[in-house]
């Protein structure tokens, strides 16, 4: 355990950046702001260090210190070792998989560059729930699609529930931010782009019929759970599609609508 801090005092600035990980509005602020964000679990931090995030630190339960030791022997980064109950008052949280990780944020890419050698893209307008962004990005990085692009009002994908929820695929599926909302759909449509607006609307196609898999560059758009997308999105769309219902549901949760969505797109084989 060499090169291990052992830490008692929950007020030590070293574990300043894992002070009150539940206060939202906070760290939604501090974050970006200090270019870091958390990596919560063994997974999601070997996840991050394989997409070439930098670590600043870890914060492990004693117990946890075997299990991650060869990434302690990789990185440079300091090892801060705390109770259960220390990392609690820390955190703000019982944090249930006893390892925590600080790491640097990489500059977002233009979303130019993203498109360029992609055929299946998720655009998102102002999904602000961290649950839903960690899930859609989930589906895509398991349904193939191979970037995400979000409004200027979307959540943080690298919030720590975006990141837990996904798994860590927000670190392996590319995403930028189209800051010009929704000017900028024509970047993504001058990049031979379909743009397919998700709408329960009866005016949309039912996607069966809309046969997103057999268009060469398809872009799918969803909106925020309940508000749905804006009169602009919409309005910007080449064609509005909808997931057939039955037993009188009218809709699905944002997240569940995008999984089904992006099977729908895979490329035909």
């Amino acid at each position: 355990m060499d090169g291990l801090i052992t830490i008692e005092d929950p007020d030590d600035p070293r574990l300043a950046d894992y002070t009150g990980l539940t206060d939202v509005e906070l760290r939604r602020r501090r974050e970006p702001a200090e270019g870091l964000f958390i990596a919560e679990g063994e997974k999601v931090i070997r996840r991050a260090r394989r997409a070439g995030y930098e670590m600043r630190s870890m914060l492990l339960e004693s117990k946890w210190v075997d299990q991650m030791q060869d990434v302690i022997g990789e990185v440079p980064a300091p090892v801060y070792v705390v109770t259960p109950e220390l990392a609690e008052q820390v955190t703000g949280y019982h944090v249930h998989r006893g390892a925590l990780a600080s790491m640097q944020r990489k500059p977002l890419p233009d979303p130019a560059d993203v498109l360029a050698s992609a055929r299946r893209v998720a655009i998102m307008e102002a999904v602000n729930d961290h649950t839903n962004i960690g899930a859609i990005f989930r589906s895509a990085a398991a349904l193939g699609m191979d970037a995400v692009l979000l409004s200027p009002d979307c959540a943080d994908p690298l919030y720590r529930r975006s990141v837990k929820v996904s798994m860590g695929a927000v670190f392996t599926v590319p995403y930028a931010r189209l800051d010009r909302w929704p000017r900028d759909l024509e970047t993504v449509r001058e990049a031979g782009f379909t743009i397919l607006a998700l709408t329960p609307a009866d005016k949309a196609v039912p996607i069966d019929e809309a046969a997103p898999h057999k268009l060469d560059r398809a872009a799918l758009m969803v909106g925020a759970e309940g508000a749905g997308l804006s009169r602009r999105a919409l309005v910007a769309a080449d064609e509005w599609i909808r997931i057939p219902m039955a037993h009188d549901v009218d809709s699905l949760n944002v997240g569940a609508a995008a999984a089904v969505a992006f099977y729908a797109a895979r490329p035909a084989t």
